[in-house]
C-alpha cells in the first residue's frame, strides 16, 4: 500500500517537537538519534543528540521527523499537516493542545459547509489545519477512498 507520510525537518529540536506533539495527539513515539547509529564515531559529540529519525504513530496518523538537513530550514505557508477526524471533542482537544506557544490562523469553527474547521502555526512554526465532518469521514472508510 502507497502512502502519504508527513515527514517535518527541525533544526536541532525534532525530539522537543515530537515530544510535544504526542503530548498533544498521544500515540508511540520513537526516535533515533545519530548516537544510537553504527555513523556515530562520525560526528562531533555535539552532534550526537541530533535526531536521525522520529516517527510518532496513532490509528491511521504518521507523523515523521528529522534533525537531519543539508540547508537552512525555512519555514513556509506553502505545506499544512491535516488532522481529520470525526470526532468534534478529540479535533478540539487536539487543536487547544496544539497551539500553545503557537498562534491561530483561523478560529476552530463550523464554517459555510457545515464542518468544523480551523488552522494554527504550532510553537515550532509548523502549519496544521484541522478538519471534523462525521458523514464524509464515515463514507471515506467504506469505500476506502480519501475525501473531505
Amino acid at each position: 500500500m502507497n502512502q502519504i507520510i508527513t515527514y517535518l525537518t527541525f533544526d536541532g529540536n525534532c525530539r522537543e517537537a515530537m515530544e510535544f506533539y504526542q503530548q498533544c495527539i498521544g500515540g508511540e513515539l520513537n526516535i533515533q538519534t545519530i548516537d544510537q547509529t553504527p555513523e556515530a564515531e562520525k560526528f562531533p559529540e555535539n552532534f550526537r543528540q541530533l535526531v536521525v529519525q522520529a516517527a510518532l504513530k496513532k490509528d491511521d496518523m504518521l507523523l515523521m521527523g528529522t534533525d537531519m538537513h543539508d540547508e537552512e530550514v525555512l519555514r513556509g505557508n506553502a505545506a499544512s499537516i491535516l488532522l481529520q477526524g470525526c470526532d468534534k471533542a478529540k479535533i478540539r482537544e487536539y487543536f487547544n493542545k496544539l497551539v500553545v506557544g503557537g498562534k491561530p490562523t483561523h478560529p476552530l469553527n463550523k464554517n459555510h459547509w457545515g464542518d468544523l474547521f480551523g488552522g494554527l502555526t504550532d510553537r515550532f512554526g509548523n502549519h496544521w489545519l484541522f478538519h471534523c465532518n462525521q458523514k464524509s469521514q464515515s463514507k471515506t472508510r467504506e469505500n476506502g477512498e480519501y475525501q473531505i
